[in-house]
């Protein structure tokens, strides 16, 4: 039931034409949908793992576009303003990055690069919209706790694009905060991208510290001088910066918890990324997911300790 309000959640956040018409698909196959894609004059579409679904004006999800409402350039202009919440300019540092957050969902951005100095500025003419659909599932991280709660180092979650590593990490930091598995741990969650804790509201991440809309890096700082955290939470570890606020969050006596795109144990510790993570001596566990087709499910759990990306490429 709560998979099915999710999905209605999500399509909620679109223009209301559209927002009828999703609600209508039928209910035994919301739970498997993970993507809603809007495309200018393309089909609207479901993406559910390596899957592909079509929604007709009637809401019937089908394996041909034929019959699919075409998403048009009203369609996406009313969807993009009320993600935004009729107000694009206050989203303007997220659109620069490619997307907007709304109830948790992240809604990825296609169009026109705005270039100033070299950089990317913003976006315009805005041709597609990803709406990624949040999910709270409840115990989703109980394998992780039983293997390695009491902490004996940092853990890294790694999983391909929609393997449910956010569902992980968000679970993961309600269940170690309240000690549903385990004694209740002072736990802060840097949720830059308003993800870990959009969907659910702070109450559902339990009695965590929540740092909402702070870069990881200032967000591991803040934390580390004014929460005095054992566990710090935070999703999609990226550049240089992320890892020196890691090396300072581990350095702090706090255990580090973190995901990152990786398919496989092998692709994972093949990254130039992990390579910088490691050396931060704050992870010892990766916890692989199994991919896109089955969400939130772990395919295995391995040591870190003593590998190197560059032994083993």
């Amino acid at each position: 039931m709560n998979e099915i309000k999710s999905f209605d959640d999500a399509a909620s956040m679109l223009m209301p034409q559209l927002s009828t018409v999703l609600k209508s698909v039928p209910a035994a196959k919301k739970p498997f949908v993970q993507e809603i894609r809007l495309r200018l004059g393309r089909p609207l579409s479901l993406s559910c793992g390596s899957m592909t679904l079509f929604v007709t004006s009637s809401g019937e999800a089908v394996y041909s576009p034929d019959r699919a409402i075409i998403c048009t350039k009203h369609h996406i202009c009313e969807t993009f303003r009320r993600l935004c919440g009729y107000s694009v300019y206050s989203r303007h540092n997220q659109i620069k990055n490619g997307f907007v957050t709304d109830n948790g969902c992240r809604v990825g951005l296609c169009g026109t690069a705005l270039v100033k100095n070299g950089e990317i500025s913003g976006i315009t003419d805005i041709t597609s919209l990803n709406i990624r659909i949040a999910r709270s599932v409840q115990g989703a991280a109980k394998p992780v706790i039983k293997a390695l709660i009491p902490f004996t180092g940092g853990i890294l979650i790694a999983g391909a694009p929609c393997s449910g590593k956010t569902t992980i990490l968000r679970d993961l930091a309600y269940s170690l905060s309240v000690g549903e598995h385990n004694p209740p741990l002072r736990v802060s969650v840097v949720d830059e991208r308003f993800e870990l804790s959009g969907a659910v509201g702070n109450d559902g991440l339990g009695l965590c510290d929540v740092l909402a809309g702070y870069p990881k890096s200032e967000g591991i700082i803040q934390a580390i001088r004014a929460l005095s955290p054992q566990v710090i939470v935070c999703d999609e570890i990226g550049d240089e910066s992320d890892c020196r606020a890691i090396a300072a969050g581990a350095n702090a006596g706090a255990y580090l918890v973190a995901s990152i795109h990786a398919g496989s144990y092998q692709e994972l510790i093949q990254r130039e990324q992990t390579e910088r993570l490691l050396a931060t001596n704050a992870f010892k566990w990766a916890v692989i997911l199994s991919g896109a087709d089955n969400p939130g499910v772990i395919r295995e759990i391995r040591p870190l300790s003593g590998v190197s990306a560059n032994a083993c490429a």
